[in-house]
């Protein structure tokens, strides 16, 4: 086997046909995966070898006694252990040690890389590897070991931003950290044909949702565009290798147009003096992919697949370097990008230009210098590069700015859901360059705002912002900034501070957090008051009483999980919208379930409901489409406390002197009842009614023709509402309580889901 990785030569050669070949053909399969015959494994010695030679490249001088004693140990470790591939499980660590080496990572990371599997899969504990090889490492292992643990459900929105935010935690104590997850998910994708269809659809998404973004900020290009490009091999592998078959199609006419080019420019390099580099290649599948998606273009249409880069020695030598390309080719208006003086958030520096050949063919000249290029290819992972035996003491403070500033205003977003959107806009998404009055440069993300602009220069900017100017005209505070743009903030000292609107305008999650964090101090008595009247309404929908749960045994670890200092902390959380009522009710009770407690009931009695039958009297169980075992022609009542629908799992009570009373098996009176021998088991027959009354509660942001907008909703989607009653709150906010002819729970559900959709919608629940 080669040294190089296919993807690798992706450097030097346009669309190697290696990437189209069928690496499944002729393997047996077992329990569903693909699995290699003895004679294809690697040789573990042999990868041994090579990552020394790697190392040494680098750092000649490299004591590798440290890496050597982690080989060993990971050997004795994995022992018999195999992959899916049917191979040593050995071979993994090594390739996971060869690609940080190929990053030229300093020896505690690849020995951490060697052994990131060892604690998970092996008898061997932390304490071993802090014995053989000291703190340092045992910190890294310990570090992938919790990574590993981690697990990615697009359902399950509060797992995943959990497991988002303890990755980033991870990554504030130590970015070496991801840098080596980073690896283990590369050569994982590297062999993801051994895989199931199914698993490799899942792991593809995994890696393109989290780890190639992250890969991407971190400046790794290396890792970035292999990751990229393997997701989308098997994400969607007919639009991959359909791509790749168009790209080769022409391939011996776009080499020798690539040499071509490479050879001019050279020459006219040489004869402006200029000591450069040269190479041409084509632009990666993915980025070519994406490009024909957004652009919606077809792959002859894309202007920037080829790439020449040009690596001299001096940022004067860039722009002469520029001037040279421009003389020689036509340039495209509007394609020029300045990254060297408004370099990426992720460090990455270049000069890009698209031009136009003599035969009419655009492509695009990288410009940049020998360090702009190692920085381009390594990223953050260029800080351990070794130089005269020691590693390079440059801080990492303002090349992890972004990493502060997630793990700054994460802590002030507790919903789940708004956390992962926030961190994709400000994370993941692509970057815009702005300018202040005085000409520096502010990067945000995309569709980024003038209140994101004045968040970003300061929070008081932002808490006294009254207007904005671009480009010396007044606009809006939700106009949308693109690159180039100059903004100017106006402000006003005596202004009263942000308005609860700004949340919805404002793109990032710094300036959310800002935004909040002035409610919190400005406003903390009122939200205190706000947050307790919510959770007061949320208990009581809950059908429970707010005193019974706010008992020290279950707030203490309420206020342990968010962080909160106290209760009146929580109270101002709910008040501000930080956390939502719901969530924390429910908490709560499954505090105080845990703790073996009867939750106490709104409704004194459950003998008595007050309401008869849904048609307006009671009926027999007949009558009502319910089944009643043992207790045939008795008269049925609903419970008025969960009014239960079909597709809702029911029991009956029976009554002194009214019968059975039909309750949902999840209503809080059904757990709360000190009479079991009263319940009695029900359901519904096969001939339910045709239409039952359901209830809703919604709390909806205030505004004029709330009300009327939302029957006209309801009327349209040929809704009956049967009740209403509605109420104004002191934050703006309005409650509404609705009672609905719907024919079963999946119907009501439906409507739930349809309501909750619209914009002034905050939450919404059934009753």
């Amino acid at each position: 086997m080669s040294d190089k990785t296919t993807y690798e030569s992706l450097d030097n050669r346009i669309a190697p046909e290696t990437l189209t070949e069928d690496h499944t053909k002729g393997l047996a399969v077992v329990d569903g995966h693909a699995v290699k015959s003895q004679e294809d494994y690697e040789d573990p010695n042999r990868l041994y070898d090579m990552l020394i030679a790697r190392i040494r490249k680098y750092h000649p001088s490299t004591d590798v006694s440290m890496i050597e004693k982690a080989y060993k140990l990971a050997v004795k470790a994995h022992g018999d252990q195999r992959r899916k591939s049917g191979e040593p499980y050995i071979i993994h660590p090594l390739w996971v040690a060869i690609i940080l080496a190929d990053l030229e990572m300093d020896k505690e990371t690849i020995a951490a890389g060697m052994l990131h599997d060892v604690v998970e899969d092996t008898k061997f504990t932390e304490e071993d590897i802090r014995r053989e090889f000291g703190d340092e490492v045992a910190l890294l292992v310990d570090g992938v070991t919790k990574l590993g643990r981690l697990s990615y459900s697009s359902d399950k929105l509060e797992v995943q931003a959990e497991n988002l935010r303890k990755m980033f935690l991870a990554m504030a104590k130590d970015i070496r950290v991801i840098i080596i997850k980073l690896a283990d998910r590369l050569h994982n994708m590297r062999t993801l044909q051994f895989m199931t269809p199914a698993k490799q659809k899942e792991k593809a998404k995994e890696t393109m949702d989290i780890y190639a973004p992250i890969a991407q900020r971190l400046g790794i290009s290396k890792i970035k565009t292999e990751l990229d490009d393997l997701a989308l091999k098997y994400s969607q592998p007919e639009v991959f290798y359909d791509l790749v078959n168009q790209i080769n199609a022409r391939k011996t006419e776009r080499e020798e147009f690539v040499e071509q080019i490479v050879e001019e420019v050279s020459t006219h390099m040489k004869n402006a003096n200029i000591k450069a580099e040269v190479n041409g290649r084509v632009k990666h599948f993915f980025s070519i992919y994406k490009k024909m998606v957004n652009q919606d273009k077809t792959v002859d249409q894309i202007y920037d697949l080829f790439a020449v880069r040009i690596i001299v020695e001096s940022v004067k030598d860039c722009y002469a370097a520029l001037g040279v390309i421009h003389e020689m080719y036509t340039p495209i208006p509007g394609r020029f990008k300045d990254y060297i003086a408004m370099p990426k958030p992720n460090m990455y520096q270049s000069l890009h230009t698209t031009v136009v050949g003599e035969n009419g063919m655009p492509f695009e000249v990288q410009i940049r210098t020998y360090e702009m290029h190692r920085i381009a290819e390594y990223g953050i992972a260029a800080h351990w590069r070794y130089k005269e035996g020691k590693q390079v003491a440059d801080s990492l403070d303002n090349k992890l700015y972004w990493l502060r500033q997630i793990l700054d205003w994460q802590n002030d977003t507790r919903d789940s859901e708004e956390f992962i959107k926030s961190l994709k806009v400000d994370l993941f998404s692509d970057e815009i360059f702005v300018f202040t009055p005085k000409g520096e440069i502010i990067d945000l993300p995309k569709g980024a705002t003038p209140l994101d602009f004045a968040y970003r220069i300061h929070s008081a900017v932002g808490n006294k912002c009254v207007g904005a100017k671009v480009n010396g005209r007044i606009v809006t505070l939700d106009t949308p900034l693109n690159t180039g743009d100059f903004v100017e903030i106006i402000t006003q000292q005596n202004s009263k501070g942000p308005s609860r609107d700004w949340l919805k305008i404002v793109k990032t999650a710094q300036a959310k957090a800002k935004i909040r964090q002035f409610y919190k101090k400005e406003l903390k008595d009122e939200n205190i008051a706000n947050g307790k009247q919510m959770l007061d309404y949320e208990a009581k929908r809950q059908a429970v009483s707010l005193p019974s749960l706010l008992k020290t045994e279950y707030v203490d670890p309420i206020l342990r999980k968010f962080s909160f200092a106290d209760l009146d902390d929580l109270y101002a959380a709910v008040g501000c919208g930080g956390i939502a009522a719901q969530q924390v009710v429910t908490r709560l009770r499954e505090e105080q379930r845990a703790h073996d407690k009867p939750l106490v009931p709104v409704l004194p009695r459950v003998a008595e409901p007050t309401t008869p039958a849904r048609g307006g009297k009671s009926s027999s169980k007949e009558d009502m489409g319910i089944k009643i075992a043992g207790l045939p022609g008795c008269q049925v009542h609903f419970a008025k406390c969960c009014t239960p629908l079909p597709g809702d799992e029911i029991i009956g009570y029976i009554t002194r002197g009214r019968g059975v009373t039909i309750h949902s098996k999840e209503c809080v009176n059904v757990n709360a009842s000190h009479d079991p021998a009263r319940w009695v088991e029900a359901e519904w027959s096969d001939t339910v009614n045709s239409s039952y009354n359901g209830s809703i509660q919604i709390l909806a942001q205030d505004r004029h023709n709330l009300l009327a907008d939302l029957m006209s909703y309801l009327s349209a989607q040929k809704v009956t509402v049967c009740a209403l009653n509605a109420k104004v709150n002191s934050n703006q906010t309005c409650s509404i309580e609705l009672t609905l002819q719907v024919a079963n729970k999946q119907e009501l559900d439906w409507v739930i889901k349809q309501i909750a959709k619209r914009q002034d919608t905050i939450e919404i629940f059934r009753v």
